[in-house]
């Protein structure tokens, strides 16, 4: 049996991103946004509305990056999404985090969260910005050799259904393999 519930951005997990900038003044702004996905290979696109100050300064900066969000920095992550830029011009450094600036584009890196995509601003439209990634750059805690170790990211996902987050590490499965047992 299965029971109608109400509409919300129903599709789980949706992804903890924190979309970073610079301030008109060279301050740092950092905004959470769950609605975020790949475009294409190397294509982001986030449906951002253009109210948000991350979103004026993508437009004048013409960059940004995109930072998967672990579970050591819910706290931080959180209050991203909790407080404007528009009210709180020293959110990020109310944070406590730290930055280096991108050697690619003109954002920082937040030091902090262990993935980190550079993206370069190629337009706003009906579905938000849509970013070029010129870049991504990896902690040396979640790297095992040469490949990001998705066990060691203990990357966080936004429950729409009960406003919670849940950590995501644990491999369940072979993508591209394990159905082909099925497959006659």
């Amino acid at each position: 049996m299965r029971k109608n519930i109400k509409v919300t951005e129903a599709i789980f997990p949706m992804p903890v991103l924190m979309i970073a900038t610079y301030n008109e003044d060279g301050t740092i702004d950092v905004m959470n946004a769950a609605w975020g996905t790949m475009l294409e290979r190397n294509q982001v696109m986030l449906n951002l509305t253009e109210t948000h100050k991350t979103v004026k300064n993508i437009k004048e900066k013409k960059a940004f990056t995109v930072s998967i969000t672990d579970s050591d920095h819910v706290v931080e992550a959180d209050y991203f999404g909790l407080v404007s830029g528009n009210d709180t011009p020293n959110k990020f450094k109310n944070s406590g985090l730290t930055a280096i600036k991108s050697e690619n584009v003109d954002a920082p890196i937040i030091n902090e969260f262990p993935i980190c995509l550079e993206c370069e601003f190629i337009e706003y439209g009906d579905c938000g910005v849509i970013g070029k990634v010129v870049n991504v750059t990896a902690s040396d805690k979640v790297m095992n050799g040469n490949n990001v170790d998705i066990s060691l990211v203990n990357a966080i996902a936004f429950d729409p259904y009960t406003h919670g987050y849940y950590k995501v590490n644990e491999r369940v499965g072979n993508a591209f393999k394990d159905g082909l047992q099925l497959k006659k």
